[in-house]
């Protein structure tokens, strides 16, 4: 067995010339925005990128944040071999960060990348296609306390790119593998964020999307601050949007609202994960927050950003000891909040944390049928946000098309679809005339 330091090479920028690759994520905006960053990594090395076999390497940006999510990394990781049976698999990432290595061995993984050591695969991707070694190449471990030196170019989005500021956690949630997969938190140098976002800036990226496994620890370790990183971001020309990919609720202070209520590009929609709406049940996650605390934060924000403010939320039912009224906290809290969009799922045990050996776990018809009217809630949560909007003038961001049809984003992270068979240009003002199941639909064409 080799580790990955064996195999860097020394000089390999034209080593992967007419080279086909393959990347595909899972998971977070964080693993989307590193799978953008590699990208641009491979075409710097001279790689041609696919989006289909056939292909030389596949790159499997892993997640481990549930049960399913491991699972889906394993499939992703079969896949890549049924197909390519002779081609690199990498599989890099959260999962990866865990995984056994006889067990990635198996799978065919031939090169297994933990955090913070992405930067490196092109190198390593070039060197095994040279030479083919046998059994499975290795290069993770200990957490290292720098920034991984990925860096974006182009996002593949239309008008949109995700640049990464922060990564790691300090925070332990009872019911969270993260902190032990992606480290303690570290912050990205603001010049080199700067430098990336006038890139994309350059190349038509109008809205830039800060991502960070927990994006309000930013500048912690380095004096800098998320409200001066506003602050920068707005005076560069030609980004027009900015919005957070997830805040958590404790971590907005007064500083960052008002450079958010200031800010001439912030979108007014946030993502603040609130887990569940029962107290108890908060502190056995130990989140830092209480239900309280979270409706007194919407009021504040909504007093300094606006009252068309779109929320949206994770919220995780069948948590140890959730009883049902505290499942109907959960429920309630989504209503009096007025959450729009919720991200729903029910507690899956990590080894390893906490949450997986406490008493209370939940019978699994219970927690399917939890689920059930979770997605349910979520869905007229949407509903009602998307109502909000009709016969209101609104700007959309146009990314692509949908089974025909032009598909964007509302500054509130609202999608918009119309209805007719047209394709816009990326950036106008649209007047909503109707919702259908959370989309913003039809316009003044």
């Amino acid at each position: 067995m080799t580790t990955g330091a064996d195999l860097l090479p020394k000089k390999s920028d034209a080593l992967l010339s007419g080279r086909r690759v393959l990347i595909e994520s899972l998971g977070c905006r964080t693993n989307m925005a590193e799978a953008e960053a590699l990208c641009c990594e491979f075409r710097r090395h001279g790689a041609e990128l696919v989006k289909a076999a056939p292909y030389d390497a596949a790159v499997a940006v892993t997640c481990s944040v549930t049960a399913v999510a491991d699972r889906k990394s394993r499939q992703m990781i079969h896949r890549f071999r049924r197909e390519c049976p002779e081609c690199c698999v990498v599989a890099c990432g959260c999962w990866a960060q865990g995984a056994v290595e006889k067990s990635a061995a198996r799978m065919g993984v031939n090169l297994l990348v933990g955090n913070r050591y992405k930067s490196e695969i092109p190198g390593l991707v070039a060197v095994w296609l040279a030479s083919h070694p046998q059994g499975i190449a290795t290069m993770r471990g200990r957490m290292i306390s720098r920034w991984d030196r990925l860096q974006l170019d182009q996002s593949p989005y239309w008008g949109r790119a995700f640049i990464k500021v922060q990564d790691g956690c300090d925070h332990h949630c009872s019911y969270c593998i993260v902190p032990a997969r992606r480290g303690p938190s570290i912050s990205r140098p603001v010049d080199d964020i700067l430098a990336e976002a006038r890139r994309c800036a350059a190349k038509g990226q109008f809205e830039i999307v800060l991502t960070g496994i927990h994006l309000g620890l930013f500048g912690r370790d380095s004096g800098e601050t998320l409200a001066g990183l506003v602050r920068a971001l707005g005076k560069i020309e030609g980004v027009k949007r900015l919005r957070f990919g997830s805040l958590e609720p404790f971590s907005i202070g007064d500083d960052l609202l008002e450079a958010l209520a200031e800010s001439k590009i912030f979108c007014r929609h946030l993502h603040l994960p609130v887990q569940s709406g029962d107290d108890e049940v908060l502190t056995r996650m130990k989140r830092g927050h209480t239900v309280d605390d979270y409706l007194k934060l919407i009021s504040r924000l909504r007093t300094a950003l606006g009252e068309d403010l779109h929320i949206s939320t994770d919220a995780m039912c069948a948590f140890p000891g959730e009883s049902e009224a505290a499942f109907a906290g959960t429920l309630a809290l989504l209503d009096e909040a007025r959450i729009g969009r919720v991200h729903a799922f029910r507690f899956s045990p990590r080894p390893g944390t906490p949450a997986a050996v406490m008493s209370g776990q939940i019978d699994s018809d219970i927690a399917k049928e939890r689920m059930e009217r979770l997605r349910m809630a979520a869905s007229s949560c949407l509903e009602r946000e998307a109502r909000r909007w009709v016969g209101r003038r609104v700007e959309v961001l146009f990314e692509g098309e949908k089974r025909g049809f032009s598909q964007g984003y509302t500054r509130e992270y609202l999608e918009f679809r119309p209805e007719a068979e047209i394709f816009y240009e990326q950036l106008r003002k649209i007047t909503v005339k109707s919702q259908k199941m959370g989309v913003l639909s039809d316009s003044d064409v």
